[in-house]
Parts: structure tokens; C-alpha cells; sequence
């Protein structure tokens, strides 16, 4: 069972789709605390900031495919993970570092290559979105 208490991973973003690098972020994310909270920016039909206007997918969608594709590795929501929608967030500022750890994950090239904005692309001319 998801505990609101334990010390909590987040993972925050569009995730316009999830894919095999936001897969493998989260990985690395259960690993430190055991569990993760994945935030989905409220973005449909709206801009996430400069250079983040193509939000084509629901949060409806959103949760189908993170749920998906995390069950494929055996993680499941409510035990594993949960997933919240938050407001658009564009930054996050801190006074003091009271408790929190801000960390960059640095992969390979074939993980950091991944473009959900190609991913979109290749989408549209499938016929797909």
C-alpha cells in the first residue's frame, strides 16, 4: 500500500507520452525511497511554457499509459506509485534546503535521445493522434 507518510520520490512533469526514458527515471527514482509520487502537469489544452504548446493527450490518457507501461515491470499504482494532477507548474523555488534533495538523473545516449516531441510527430503521421 501507498504510504503518505514514508519518504517519497517525485517525478513532475507533462509526460506528453510517458516513454522508455520516463520508465527508466522512475526506476532509479524507486530505488532511493521505495515508492514515487508522478505529478502530471495540467497542461491539456494549454501551453507548459516556452516550447511545451503541444499537449495532445488527457490526463484520462496520461494515467492509462503510465499505468501500462509500469505494470509491463511489475509496479503497480497504489502499492509501488500514485499519480496526482497539479497545476500547470512552471517553476519550483525553495528557501531553504530543508529536507529535500534536487537531483538530475544523467543517462545514456539512447535513453537521453528520447523526444516525446518526436515520439508526437511520428504519432501524428501514423494517423495515430
Amino acid at each position: 500500500m501507498f504510504d503518505w507518510k514514508k519518504p517519497t520520490v517525485q517525478m513532475l512533469g507533462r509526460w506528453q507520452p510517458w516513454h522508455k526514458g520516463h520508465q527508466e527515471l522512475f526506476k532509479r527514482c524507486i530505488d532511493k525511497t521505495g515508492q514515487v509520487i508522478i505529478q502530471v502537469r495540467d497542461v491539456e489544452g494549454a501551453s507548459g511554457g516556452k516550447g511545451q504548446d503541444d499537449n495532445p493527450f488527457s490526463w484520462e490518457t496520461v494515467c492509462k499509459n503510465i499505468e501500462n507501461n509500469l505494470k509491463k515491470d511489475g509496479y503497480n499504482r497504489g502499492v509501488d506509485y500514485e499519480i496526482m494532477l497539479v497545476p500547470n507548474i512552471t517553476n519550483i523555488t525553495y528557501g531553504r534546503g530543508v529536507g529535500y534533495v534536487f537531483e538530475e538523473e544523467i543517462f545514456d545516449e539512447d535513453i537521453s535521445s528520447i523526444s516525446a516531441t518526436k515520439i508526437r510527430a511520428s504519432l501524428r503521421e501514423k494517423g495515430k493522434l
